[in-house]
């Protein structure tokens, strides 16, 4: 899972960490429920709350180390993609139940619902660089707004009317990280109404923004 999400371009860095039980943990309060035995009890402070402990089952935790971090570093260079699991690890381990291709599917194909109003929207991509650009039809001229949005993986570009996509490069701003107030879909559609544009419901499902979902635009 962790290779293909490397691969998809989701994850740009990670770290791996060894298990540690902890007092107030679902694992450190009823831990025979996960197969594993206290040696020690915590001694209750925030700080100092790591219990010791032995999986019975005598897994060698350590033996896994080298291979998990040294797959992850490659991951993190966009490199060994192809490479089977195994070829990280000396000691023998089972094959992946997980089929190639399973987090890419999942990101293509499954259907962005926007009809709660109630949704936070989040954008966790980069500004995108903008450029206005006239087309013409049949003695006609009207104005579109180009927006070029850079990921690790690919380069997304979508192009609205000029006032509607000059509203979403600035409210994609609003709506990245830094800013404290995460908004909802309602405080959105509001936001757009306000700018005095129309059709909030027809511009937000249509096919422009639903491709920002490949850039980093969530629905929590």
């Amino acid at each position: 899972m962790v290779r293909q999400l490397f691969e998809a371009g989701i994850l740009q860095s990670a770290f791996w960490h060894f298990f540690t039980m902890t007092a107030h943990s679902p694992v450190g309060l009823n831990p025979e429920k996960y197969s594993v035995k206290k040696v020690s009890e915590a001694i209750g402070t925030f700080a100092n709350n790591d219990i010791q402990h032995i999986d019975p089952s005598g897994a060698d935790h350590e033996s896994f180390s080298f291979g998990l971090k040294k797959s992850l570093l490659n991951y993190m260079h966009g490199a060994c993609f192809d490479y089977p699991l195994q070829k990280w690890f000396e000691q023998k381990v089972p094959r992946t139940k997980i089929e190639p291709g399973y987090i890419i599917k999942a990101i293509e194909e499954n259907e962005i619902v926007t009809s709660n109003p109630a949704k936070k929207i989040v954008w966790l991509g980069k500004a995108p660089k903008t450029e206005t650009i006239i087309k013409s039809k049949k003695g006609s001229q009207w104005e579109l707004l180009s927006l070029t949005f850079e990921t690790k993986k690919e380069t997304i570009n979508v192009r609205v009317d000029k006032q509607q996509g000059t509203w979403l490069a600035g409210i994609l701003q609003t709506l990245s990280l830094s800013n404290p107030k995460i908004l909802t879909l309602r405080e959105l559609k509001a936001d757009y109404e306000n700018a005095g544009l129309e059709d909030f419901e027809l511009f937000w499902d249509n096919k422009p923004v639903n491709t920002l979902y490949k850039a980093g635009l969530l629905q929590l």
